[in-house]
């Protein structure tokens, strides 16, 4: 028995050869650790070597059966394996070339995002009501199916659903738009309604197991809202700071699964009035819920607000590597196309 799970390890390590990207945690079988550890490690979603770096000791010593020399021994491991030193910008920007972007079904918001969503990051759209955030959602679940430009070969999508506004009919009408079958494209979309924060970073380590058990064929994750329900789960001043500490968390678990398995990340985001905000001369004081963590979290902000019509402006609020702009979309029966002048 022990041969063949050494061959399924080995087979395993080898379909990742084009991509090379991630280290099955099983490897560390080699370097001493044994099985029973490895598989506690999986159950709370570590399923890499690079997890095991993303993740403190101090939270792996809260692992049932985990003792101290036992998460010193794995660490030491995982070390040996990965170069966690410094790399050359010019060595980094080698691996930065396994970005790759995931259209939104608009040539000019593609082209104000610098190619679409971008995987290795989350994206963060937030804006009112009806300002096109879950049409969206709706529309980079299909367009994340199909092959697209940089020999992006497309792949399946994890959709987490906070405010049950997932419609699989609205994917069939933006099916028919790509001319692409409906029983597959649904096929591709991995759904979960989420119904209490806890159990939406629950769902998180899920979604870190499906990511490893098909390397390579997820290419997109979708959370929509991220807020909706830390907003329900913790009210007023007085758990404001659990509520950021705990959103932190998700954020940050959110940011290495999309490094650990380059994918996309997606998030919509709520907005919120400012009364305080008419005392000084800002012209809208309506912002973002999440405060500065999730500011900070978010690789790229986008703020929707309406057109005229069907017509929505998206303008980058903050990006790393993109100018300020604004694109004009329109939300159409086939999900989010260009507007037509």
């Amino acid at each position: 028995m022990k041969v063949a799970e050494d061959q399924v390890v080995e087979d395993d390590t080898g379909f990742q050869d084009d991509e090379s990207f991630f280290q099955d945690i099983d490897l560390l079988q080699k370097h001493g650790i044994n099985m029973a550890d490895i598989k506690k490690l999986k159950l709370v979603g570590i399923c890499t070597v690079k997890g095991i770096q993303m993740t403190t000791r101090k939270a792996l010593c809260n692992i049932k059966g985990l003792s101290e020399a036992k998460v010193e021994k794995i660490k030491e491991a995982a070390g040996k394996m990965l170069n966690v030193g410094f790399q050359t910008a010019f060595e980094y920007s080698a691996r930065r070339k396994q970005v790759f972007h995931v259209t939104t079904g608009s040539q000019e918001f593609d082209k104000l995002l610098g190619g679409g969503i971008e995987s290795m990051a989350i994206t963060e759209a937030f804006g009112e009501f009806r300002t096109g955030k879950t049409q969206l959602s709706h529309t980079l679940c299909v367009t994340a199916q199909l092959p697209g430009e940089d020999g992006y070969s497309g792949g399946k999508i994890i959709f987490i659903d906070t405010e049950n506004t997932f419609r699989p009919d609205r994917l069939r009408d933006i099916a028919d738009r790509f001319n692409v079958d409906h029983d597959a494209v649904l096929d591709n979309v991995l759904y979960a309604r989420a119904y209490t924060s806890e159990h939406q970073m629950e769902l998180l380590d899920f979604v870190a197991a499906k990511f490893h058990e098909e390397g390579g064929v997820f290419k997109l994750l979708i959370i929509d809202s991220i807020m909706a329900l830390f907003r329900v789960d913790f009210s007023g001043r007085g758990e404001l700071a659990e509520r950021q500490q705990k959103l932190a968390q998700m954020l940050s678990r959110l940011q290495k699964i999309s490094e650990e398995y380059n994918v996309a990340v997606f998030i919509t985001n709520q907005m919120t009035a400012d009364p305080g905000a008419g005392m000084t001369f800002q012209a809208d004081p309506k912002k973002p819920i999440g405060g500065h963590i999730l500011a900070h979290a978010s690789t790229t902000r986008i703020s929707l607000r309406k057109g005229r019509g069907e017509m929505r402006i998206a303008k980058i609020f903050d990006s790393p590597d993109m100018p300020e702009n604004e694109a004009t979309f329109a939300i159409s029966g086939g999900g989010v196309t260009d507007a037509k002048e």
